[in-house]
């Protein structure tokens, strides 16, 4: 009986040798999006850092010239077209794309209203499935990986702030159900699930301080090893999913929370 063969590396058929990777980040002004657009951005990548506002993005590209920077609303009508034409105007090519962006208010079961529920879906759930649409043809071309960020505690409960929690959990899903769809275009799907992680979400969701801090205390009680996360952690995972050598991995939903999802 002959020994089995030693497998190599896979190569991305339509991409030449040595050319860098083009990967699109949401929400990369700030907190995980900025750590994961620095982290590609250091690989080598070249990066688009897509987000609301053009001065937290102008500081996560400062210093990375692999970064270029664009102030784009991806809940808008237009949005995940301009995004991705963009990409491919400036580099040709989408080879990953992280569906980081999210937005969380104050509001609970007993206050939701249209108004209130609508923008978090429309950037958290929405976004995410029309950004992914018209990405598709690239990341087909490119033979790409498609990187969801959720929330461990989608896969728990959140008292209070059950529609952020609902909203990552049906983008897990999507990560499931997609990566079967998608595996014959040759596409990956993949999610990473942060737990309690130093970022700047809930300064902006309209929480008070003393809110914030009773939250950061239900977290650190529910996170066994004890500590809140870094940004740079959750983007190793991210970066570490997308790689090449990660080739056989799809439809994974990988927790970087300390252990909370299992406690």
């Amino acid at each position: 009986m002959s020994e089995p063969s030693t497998p190599s590396t896979p190569s991305t058929p339509s991409e030449p040798a040595n050319t860098p990777r083009t990967v699109l980040v949401t929400g990369a002004g700030t907190g995980i999006g900025r750590a994961t657009a620095r982290a590609f951005a250091a690989e080598g990548a070249h990066v688009l850092a897509v987000g609301r506002r053009p001065a937290p993005l102008a500081e996560t590209a400062d210093g990375h010239p692999g970064i270029t920077t664009l102030p784009a609303d991806i809940t808008a009508e237009d949005g995940p077209e301009t995004v991705v034409r963009t990409a491919l105007e400036r580099h040709g090519r989408i080879d990953v794309l992280v569906n980081n962006a999210a937005v969380v208010n104050t509001e609970s079961l007993r206050t939701y209203s249209r108004a209130s529920v609508r923008p978090q879906l429309a950037t958290n759930l929405l976004a995410p499935v029309l950004l992914t649409q018209a990405a598709l043809p690239a990341l087909e071309d490119s033979r790409g990986v498609v990187v969801n960020v959720t929330t461990s505690v989608g896969q728990r409960g959140w008292p209070g702030n059950s529609l952020y929690a609902a909203g990552k959990a049906a983008l897990e899903v999507l990560t499931r159900s997609w990566a079967v769809e998608l595996a014959p275009l040759g596409i990956r799907v993949v999610a990473v699930a942060p737990g309690a992680v130093e970022t700047p979400i809930a300064d902006h969701s309209g929480y008070t301080p003393e809110q914030r801090a009773a939250i950061r205390k239900w977290q650190l009680d529910h996170t066994p090893l004890g500590r809140v996360g870094r940004p740079e952690e959750v983007a190793w995972a991210i970066t570490r999913l997308a790689s090449p050598q990660a080739s056989f991995i799809t439809g994974v939903i990988l927790p970087v929370d300390g252990g909370a999802v299992v406690a």
